[in-house]
């Protein structure tokens, strides 16, 4: 069981991501455009953050492990949703919305793994 100031930590990253998650889902809202599109946006987002955290902190043993776990774990797992994805995915094959469904789907789970990549590239690259 990690000590309590990693849980801490990773409670502070869950609340700043959760936030985040609420405030570009809002953000759809308010301009009339579907909540599925707030999910796509913030898994891809995120995606790509998780892949650039990994890159980066893969070769810099001196970055520590509350700062690891308060990005990866706390800030980004708080901001992507991949239970909001696969209830949203549900409504739209649910209301035969099939086209939607598709660009969602396949958005996120391929848009992410090269979202993932390309932060992983860039920060290899840079780094």
């Amino acid at each position: 069981m990690p000590g309590v100031s990693l849980l801490l930590v990773v409670m502070l990253g869950g609340a700043i991501g959760s936030l985040l998650r609420f405030i570009v889902s809002y953000g759809f809202t308010i301009n009339n455009q579907p909540a599925y599109l707030a999910t796509l946006a913030v898994n891809l987002v995120g995606s790509f953050a998780i892949g650039c955290c990994y890159a980066w902190f893969s070769s810099r043993t001196e970055i520590s492990e509350a700062t690891r776990v308060l990005l990866m774990t706390g800030l980004l797992g708080g901001l992507t949703t991949f239970s909001s994805f696969t209830l949203e995915s549900l409504r739209l094959l649910e209301n035969a919305q099939w086209s939607g469904a598709l660009f969602y789907i396949l958005g996120s789970l391929l848009g992410g793994l090269v979202a993932a990549w390309l932060g992983v590239f860039l920060i290899r690259t840079i780094g």
